[in-house]
C-alpha cells in the first residue's frame, strides 16, 4: 500500500541514534524514513527517471510524464510511444527503457517476491534492459523496504559517508565503513542522503 512504512523502522532509527558517526544526523532529521509506494513498476519506472539527474530535475520530468500518461502502468505506457516518454524530457534510452519494460512487464512484475532472497530479487531485476544494479538495489529499499541494503554504486552515499570519515577515499573505504550500520544499512542510506540534500529521496 502506498505510503507503507518498514516495520523495522523503530528499531533501525534507534540502533542509528547510539551511533557515534551517524547519530547526530538522525537527531537531526527526526524519526521519520523511507516508505513504500505500494506500486512496483512506478517506482522502477522513477528510478529510471532519476538515474544520474538531481532530485529536482528528476521531480519536473516525473510531474511531465504523469501528465502524459495519466497514470504511470504498464498499459499507459504501451498506449503511447516511446518518442511521447523522451518528448517528456528523457533521454532516448530511458524512454526505451521504460516502453520495453512495459511490454515484458508480466514476467518482470509476476514473481513470489515475499519468498525471494535480496540477492534473488537482484538477480531478477538486472536480467531485465535498464536495471542495472543501481536501480535494483532502489527498489530493493524503495518497494520492497528490505532493511540492509546499500549501493555503492550511488554518488550520494559515498559522498554522504565521506562528509562523516573524509579519509574513507575509495569504495572499498565506504563499503568497510557501512559495515558499522547493519543490519540497518537501509535506514544509514536514508540518513546519508539527507547530510547532502535535506529533502528526502523517494521512488
Amino acid at each position: 500500500m502506498a505510503g507503507e512504512v518498514p516495520v523495522w523502522w523503530d528499531d533501525a532509527h534507534a540502533f542509528l541514534l547510539e551511533d557515534d558517526l551517524l547519530g547526530p544526523v538522525v537527531r537531526e532529521h527526526g524519526p521519520n524514513g523511507i516508505t513504500s509506494r505500494g506500486d512496483l513498476f512506478q517506482t522502477l519506472v522513477r528510478s529510471i527517471v532519476g538515474q544520474q539527474i538531481s532530485v529536482l530535475a528528476a521531480d519536473a520530468i516525473w510531474g511531465r510524464l504523469v501528465d502524459h500518461l495519466g497514470e504511470v502502468t504498464p498499459e499507459a505506457v504501451l498506449k503511447t510511444n516511446q518518442a511521447s516518454i523522451a518528448a517528456c524530457g528523457l533521454t532516448r534510452p530511458k524512454a526505451s527503457y521504460i516502453y520495453g519494460l512495459a511490454e515484458q512487464s508480466d514476467a518482470l512484475l509476476q514473481q513470489p517476491w515475499s519468498e525471494m532472497s535480496d540477492e534473488a530479487i537482484r538477480k531478477h531485476l538486472v536480467n531485465f534492459r535498464g536495471i542495472g544494479p543501481w536501480t535494483a538495489e532502489m527498489l530493493l529499499m524503495f518497494h520492497f523496504l528490505r532493511p540492509d541494503v546499500f549501493s555503492l554504486g550511488d554518488i550520494g552515499l559515498i559522498r554522504g559517508t565521506q562528509r562523516l570519515v573524509p579519509e574513507a577515499e575509495t569504495k572499498e573505504a565506504v563499503g568497510a565503513i557501512a559495515e558499522r550500520w547493519r543490519p540497518y544499512r537501509t535506514a544509514a542510506a536514508w540518513y546519508l542522503w539527507r547530510i547532502l540534500d535535506p529533502v528526502p529521496v523517494e521512488y
